[in-house]
C-alpha cells in the first residue's frame, strides 16, 4: 500500500469471516492496481485487464457470500444478492462502453466503485456478518485443520438445508 493508494484497507473493514474479508482485501487491492494504472498512464489494455479481473473476481466473492448465506438461511439474502446482480450488471454495462463505444476507464468510476465497495462492507456485508457470528457460526469462519476434521465428522453444513 502506497500514499497514492485510492483505497485503503484497515482492520475497521472486517465482518469477522476469515475468507470474506481476505476477499475483500482482494478487491481492495485490485482496485488500486486499477487506480495506479490510470494514474501512471499504463495505457487503456491494460487498465482494461485490471478491470476485467477486478470484475471476475468480484463475481467470485459474491457467489461465496452468496453460498454463505444460503446456507445459513439469511433473512437478508435477496436484498444482499439484489445489490450483488446491480453492481455486476453496472460493470457489464462499463465493459460494453469500452468495446463499443470508445468509453474510458476514469477515476469518477473508479471513485464510484471505491464508494460502492465501502458501503457495501460497512452496511450488507457487516449485517451478514453479524448474523453468521450471531448464529454460533464463528468456529468456522476462521479455516483451520481442527475445523476440517469436524467439518468431516459432523457433516455441520447439513443441517442448514
Amino acid at each position: 500500500m502506497t500514499n497514492q493508494d485510492l483505497f485503503s484497507w484497515s482492520d475497521t473493514y472486517n465482518i469477522g469471516i476469515q475468507e470474506v474479508d481476505e476477499q475483500h482485501q482482494v478487491l481492495v487491492s485490485l482496485l488500486n492496481q486499477l487506480h495506479e494504472a490510470i494514474r501512471e498512464r499504463h495505457g487503456k489494455a491494460i487498465s482494461r485487464e485490471i478491470l476485467d479481473r477486478l470484475a471476475e473476481y468480484t463475481r467470485t466473492h459474491f457467489l461465496l457470500e452468496e453460498s454463505l448465506m444460503r446456507l445459513t438461511h439469511y433473512p437478508g439474502f435477496d436484498i444482499h444478492k439484489q445489490q450483488h446482480e446491480e453492481l455486476i450488471g453496472q460493470v457489464q454495462d462499463l465493459q460494453y462502453k469500452l468495446d463499443h463505444e470508445s468509453a474510458a476507464i476514469t477515476f469518477e468510476l473508479l471513485h464510484f466503485l471505491k464508494g460502492w465497495l465501502t458501503h457495501h462492507i460497512n452496511e450488507s456485508d457487516k449485517r451478514f456478518g453479524a448474523f453468521f457470528q450471531n448464529a454460533g457460526l464463528t468456529q468456522y469462519a476462521t479455516w483451520s485443520k481442527d475445523v476440517e476434521t469436524t467439518m468431516k465428522k459432523k457433516k455441520w453444513w447439513w443441517k442448514f438445508w
